[in-house]
């Protein structure tokens, strides 16, 4: 007897093919049959005039604290996702030297500080029971409703050899030996490859930059290299032209290391806007390069405009324009004085107006921000308002006006940004960059950034969007960018298709419905910690390894996820 029947859906396979309607037999977590099926099931669904495809697999999530407290990596297996990757942008929660527990402290505070993860949920929400990277997955295994693989971050492999001297420091040969036989050892235990930052945004929690910004290029070739012996292994990797454009020197290191990897190195995320049409033939000519050295450099981008909240008040992408993270680092106080001095307005409306600004200058038309939350009297009614037309009543310029609304609130006000990059050029050239063979999907840091962004819900907004919005792809091929695109490039076996054989890690869902809701705030985190989430429209089922684990909208408390290990779940996908 089959485990699961599902009758009459219209099948989008994920390879790009056309959709066809047929019945699917599920059994043992696999696909066993797909056409007219009338073998007996345990259960069977009617799913006439719904879309089955692969569960979507989200390629950059910094899942790996949040999968302790939340093994249904909400929001995004409620979009759809079934697999996701993990220890993103060279942070992992592992490996931690032992002989120095305070190094799990270190790593705590670092990720609150640059992924904005929970200080509180970190340490109530995870056990920190482990010390390889081994361990680290095995306290993962079993207990997950999605499949999720991870990278080993750099900054843990520094960390864990050179120990405080990581920040600013240089390995010796004993120490570089070092590193490399605990990233072999992880990699042997199922790491997927590694990951690393030389990003100038990203910094510890002492304020320092992080561990991996000091590598110098023999010790990035070094663990390149290494990750060569290893089936099923990659390469991610963030420098500072990411935000922006590359430099020279930036795309010599990232094709350099994935030509001495021989495989793949993604980066995120690509920004396209058409305002600034030089941003994309520049990122992406480190694609062309790295093809003419025998590597393969995948930019990641996202297809929709990502929900995301600002604050003068907490630690927010504001703090990362040049000159602004001085000031708003001050007391509060002290931060409100200095932003109420008309010649430190200019100061900064100078630094964000600038080329060294890169792509937060697109953070910076203040006229254009919607004040959301708030909480002084002062300020009563003008949530929902923009602030250029309360400018324009007060005779200010908007940052001015910005500066004033948000001290009457003691800088709580929560503060939303439009979009500047939501024209039909810019989209065009979205649907164009799309097509590109070395850009894909993705980039949601669906467990990061928790109270500020909300990218979990890309998957079912794009859908939505081809299929009743601005149509810029079509169904399949819209699932296949979501699906068999991020499989392929990870190299998951049996995963990313609807075919006979393939684990079924699947998505029921109807087409007139299928959307993201918009995002709200919730404390629902240890520690009654906040984060933005949005709630899915039109997900009838997920399942993940053949169990249910969404339907309606509701999880169903099963935890079917497969830790993914590299070799075993992942097989090597070559640079060429």
């Amino acid at each position: 007897m089959l485990d699961h029947l599902i009758k009459g859906a219209t099948i989008v396979d994920g390879t790009g093919a056309p959709a066809y309607r047929a019945d699917l037999a599920v059994q043992h977590g696999r696909i066993t049959a797909i056409g007219s099926i009338t073998d007996p099931a345990g259960t069977t669904e009617d799913a006439h005039g719904l879309v089955l495809t692969p569960g979507f697999v989200d390629p950059h999530t910094h899942y790996d604290a949040q999968l302790f407290w939340d093994p249904y990596a909400t929001p995004s297996m409620h979009h759809g996702v079934t697999t996701v990757a993990g220890g993103n942008c060279g942070f992992t929660l592992a490996p931690l030297n032992p002989d120095r527990p305070g190094d799990a402290d270190y790593t705590r505070r670092m990720m609150s500080r640059v992924e904005g993860m929970s200080l509180a949920a970190l340490e109530q929400g995870a056990p920190w029971n482990w010390s390889t990277f081994g361990e680290y997955l095995d306290a993962l295994d079993g207990r997950t409703a999605v499949n999720a693989g991870f990278m080993v971050g750099h900054c843990a492999l520094r960390r864990h050899v050179m120990g405080p001297d990581a920040v600013g420091g240089q390995p010796t040969a004993a120490q570089l030996d070092a590193m490399l036989r605990l990233f072999h050892d992880a990699m042997d235990a199922g790491a997927w490859g590694l990951s690393t930052t030389q990003s100038a945004t990203h910094t510890d929690g002492d304020g320092q930059p992080v561990a991996s910004r000091h590598a110098r290029p023999a010790e990035l070739l070094a663990l390149s290299r290494a990750v060569a012996d290893h089936e099923g292994t990659q390469l991610e990797a963030i420098v500072a032209g990411c935000l922006d454009q590359f430099a020279d020197e930036e795309i010599d290191l990232l094709v350099e290391m994935s030509a001495a990897a021989g495989r793949p190195l993604n980066w995120n995320v690509l920004t396209i806007d058409a305002a600034v049409p030089e941003r994309v033939p520049r990122q992406l000519e480190a694609s062309e390069r790295a093809r003419k050295a025998g590597g393969r450099i995948v930019a990641l981008t996202m297809p929709i405009l990502t929900p995301m909240n600002m604050s003068l008040g907490t630690f927010c992408a504001l703090n990362l324009i040049p000159g602004w993270g001085d000031v708003l680092a001050l007391p509060v106080p002290e931060r409100i004085a200095r932003l109420r001095d008309p010649a430190v307005r200019e100061e900064m409306l100078r630094r964000a107006a600038s080329k060294e600004a890169g792509v937060f200058r697109r953070l910076t038309d203040f006229a254009r921000y919607v004040i959301g939350d708030t909480y002084s009297a002062a300020n009563q009614g003008l949530s929902g308002r923009v602030v250029g037309d309360i400018a324009a009543e007060r005779g200010q310029d908007p940052f001015h006006t910005l500066v004033d609304i948000c001290a009457e609130d003691g800088l709580r006000t929560v503060l939303w940004p439009m979009p500047t990059d939501n024209d039909p050029e810019s989209w065009a050239l979205r649907q164009r960059t799309w097509q590109h063979e070395d850009v894909m999907l993705g980039g949601s840091d669906a467990g990061a950034h928790l109270d500020r962004m909300c990218g979990a819900p890309y998957t079912t907004r794009f859908l939505g969007d081809c299929l009743r919005g601005r149509k810029l792809a079509g169904l399949e091929t819209a699932v296949r960018m979501l699906t068999d695109d991020p499989a392929r490039l990870f190299g998951l076996r049996d995963r990313g298709r609807i075919a006979v054989g393939h684990h079924a890690d699947l998505v029921l869902f109807d087409p007139e419905r299928i959307d993201a809701g918009p995002a709200r705030l919730v404390h629902d985190l240890p520690g009654d910690s906040p984060r933005l989430d949005s709630e899915a429209a039109g997900i009838v089922s997920v399942r993940v390894n053949g169990v249910e684990t969404v339907r309606d909208g509701a999880v169903t408390g099963a935890v079917p996820g497969k830790v993914l290990r590299s070799g075993r779940d992942t097989e090597t996908v070559r640079a060429r």
